[in-house]
């Protein structure tokens, strides 16, 4: 990324909300009302980061009624406000129907209301919500340009993976944008694994989790920032909540140079654990 120091900083938003299950005007309603609290101006570029699934929660016994044409409106009212208030919204996954398939997707959207990209869940749920058994796996990883800074978006299990971490660091992103809804019980896991990917992977690492209940299941909150030296910039507690934080990029590259963490790998020796 070219430019000086002190052209290398964003700042993100963790939009903690509790999602209704099933009910897209809630959702659409509260996060109305999140932007309306919470949001202030600011001259560096910001991004919002909304939770997993944040149009209709775990709603998969209504997929075919519930879920959105290729994202469509959620595109349409995100992109609405993102024009509105001049700002990014990052993550915050969808139910999307895409011709006769279901999809667990995320989108991002600059401050334009345009769809910069979008990415479908590669790694699915086989416990609790079994969302395995209704939606088809991603299979591509997701890299985007946020306002000049290389960054990318996983969305909730996909963490429990540390090869498709891996794999955003090595093509060069350095914020990691993560959309959950983890249940109480985990959240110690939520933490330990974010802050992990942001240490080994030294990357700032921008999470938000739903909170509260959401029909018959419960969760967490915890939606944190982690530094890439492992320092918990941002997190919240339990409930509704909206914070803020600049992010300086000005060293993530030269301590990248400077550590050799993906210069020294040896593929040819770890390729024996993972085949």
């Amino acid at each position: 990324m070219a430019g000086t120091p002190s052209e290398k900083k964003v700042r993100v938003a963790l939009a903690q909300i509790q999602v209704e299950l099933g009910n897209r005007k809630k959702n659409q309603s509260t996060i109305r009302k999140w932007m309306e609290k919470y949001y202030t101006p600011s001259k560096l570029p910001t991004a919002v980061v909304l939770p997993e699934l944040w149009d209709v929660g775990y709603a998969l016994d209504s997929v075919p009624e519930l879920s959105d044409p290729n994202g469509e409106q959620a595109l349409a009212f995100l992109g609405e406000l993102a024009k509105e208030y001049g700002t990014w919204f990052v993550g915050g996954s969808v139910m999307v129907r895409d011709k006769e398939s279901f999809y667990n997707r995320s989108q991002a959207i600059n401050p334009s209301g345009e769809l910069i990209s979008e990415y479908n869940k590669a790694h699915l749920v086989p416990f609790i919500t079994k969302e395995d058994d209704i939606f088809t796996p991603g299979n591509s990883a997701n890299i985007f340009d946020f306002s000049g800074v290389k960054s990318g978006s996983i969305i909730c299990y996909d963490m429990r993976f540390p090869e498709w971490v891996r794999t955003y660091a090595l093509d060069g992103a350095e914020i990691l944008f993560v959309s959950g809804q983890w249940t109480p019980e985990r959240m110690h896991l939520w933490k330990t694994m974010l802050c992990a990917h942001a240490i080994e992977n030294l990357m700032y690492v921008v999470a938000t989790n739903n909170c509260g209940p959401s029909g018959d299941l419960n969760f967490g909150g915890g939606s944190l920032v982690c530094s890439p030296a492992g320092e918990v910039l941002l997190e919240a507690g339990t409930s509704a909540n909206g914070m803020f934080v600049d992010l300086d990029l000005s060293s993530v590259q030269s301590d990248r140079t400077y550590l050799k963490v993906f210069e020294k790998r040896r593929p040819e020796l770890y390729r024996r654990l993972v085949e």
